[in-house]
């Protein structure tokens, strides 16, 4: 069986970051966001580490972070809360949140991968990518 004939659905994934200090380039990934075009699945969890982030930037305003990612989850799930861009098609959202741009709260550049659960292929990118293992 070649890649393309894999079960499945073809999915794009980013990994959330937060840059407390964007000229200095140091981030700590906090979330993903995962998007399945053939299902209009878009779909992001955020898991904040307070101490990692404080350690990284002592003087990080947290409220303001929050906000900031309380915002981008609600444009992902479409909410109200998300604005205008929350009234947008899942494929022009999850475009939106990954576009490039300097400030606390970036993305990673998109990836591709193939699953038969998006909502588990989720978590099991949060376990790859934002969560401390032991």
């Amino acid at each position: 069986m070649t890649s393309d004939e894999s079960p499945g659905v073809w999915y794009s994934y980013a990994i959330v970051r937060v840059v407390p200090r964007v000229e200095r380039g140091e981030y700590v990934n906090v979330g993903v966001v995962l998007f399945v075009r053939e299902r209009r699945y878009l779909a992001a969890r955020i898991e904040v580490d307070p101490v990692r982030l404080l350690a990284l930037a002592p003087d990080l305003d947290l409220p303001l972070v929050e906000r900031h990612l309380a915002s981008f989850l609600a444009i992902c799930d479409g909410s109200r809360a998300g604005g205008p861009l929350a009234d947008l098609p899942p494929a022009e959202r999850f475009h939106w949140l990954t576009a490039p741009r300097s400030t606390i709260i970036q993305t990673s550049p998109a990836h591709v991968g193939r699953t038969l659960d998006p909502p588990a292929e989720l978590d099991r990118l949060l376990d790859a990518y934002v969560r401390l293992t032991p």
